[in-house]
């Protein structure tokens, strides 16, 4: 933004020290500091303000273009209007010549009977028990 060089900066620190004072410089330079900053957020939100105004109207000028090419494509490429009840120009419709597919009832398949289930003996399931109760105890 500014081009400022070294020596020149130098010079303008050394004035700075002889005209405010080396009591006063920290308080001026604090104050210095908040009113760049308060320069730099009022030059930013200008400049989104603009960017935001710059984005609107080239939006609306796209708008504008895509209407026009949709009127001039929909003027070369009419839709044909059908009348109520006429399905048969519609893409996955069946013609009214055509009939309606065979039906058959769906048929069940086979279960076959569960296996029974063999029952242990009662010998062998408080043997079970016992050696459990044998082992946690």
């Amino acid at each position: 933004m500014f081009d400022i060089a070294s020596g020149e900066m130098l010079l303008v620190a050394l004035v700075a020290l002889l005209v405010i004072g080396p009591k006063d410089l920290p308080r001026v330079l604090r104050t210095v500091g908040k009113w760049v900053g308060k320069a730099r957020s009022v030059a930013s939100q200008f400049r989104s303000g603009f960017d935001e105004m710059v984005r609107q109207s080239e939006l609306e000028e796209m708008e504008k273009k895509w209407a026009a090419e949709n009127a001039r494509i929909m003027a070369a490429h009419p839709m044909p209007s059908l009348e109520a009840g006429d399905e048969t120009d519609r893409p996955g419709r069946r013609y009214e010549s055509e009939p309606p597919p065979a039906m058959t009832p769906l048929e069940a398949p086979a279960v076959a009977e569960p296996a029974p289930v063999a029952a242990e003996p009662e010998a062998k399931v408080s043997a079970k028990r016992s050696r459990k109760k044998a082992a946690s105890e």
